[in-house]
């Protein structure tokens, strides 16, 4: 990950961070242009998923699963099982 200076543009570095919670940082920087040497504070921020993490995934189908019931979930097993022997 690359930081630039909001000042000159140039890279920055980044010399330590603050976890204010899990998808939220202070990023603590200096600009590495001597004639500059701005020192400052940016945000790193998870923004959204795009493609879900398959423990999210997996957590999805339980709770799915639990939701429907015993009939149902005999009936996606089955069609589970029958296409897993069309592969």
């Amino acid at each position: 990950m690359q930081v630039n200076c909001a000042e000159c543009g140039n890279k920055a570095i980044i010399t330590s961070r603050q976890v204010l919670d899990p998808k939220l940082a202070n990023l603590y920087c200096v600009c590495k242009n001597a004639e500059c040497g701005h020192s400052f504070v940016m945000n790193l921020a998870f923004s959204h998923t795009l493609s879900p993490s398959s423990f999210q995934a997996k957590r999805m189908m339980i709770e799915m699963l639990r939701g429907m019931d015993q009939a149902e979930q005999l009936e996606l097993l089955a069609q589970a099982q029958h296409n897993a022997g069309a592969i």
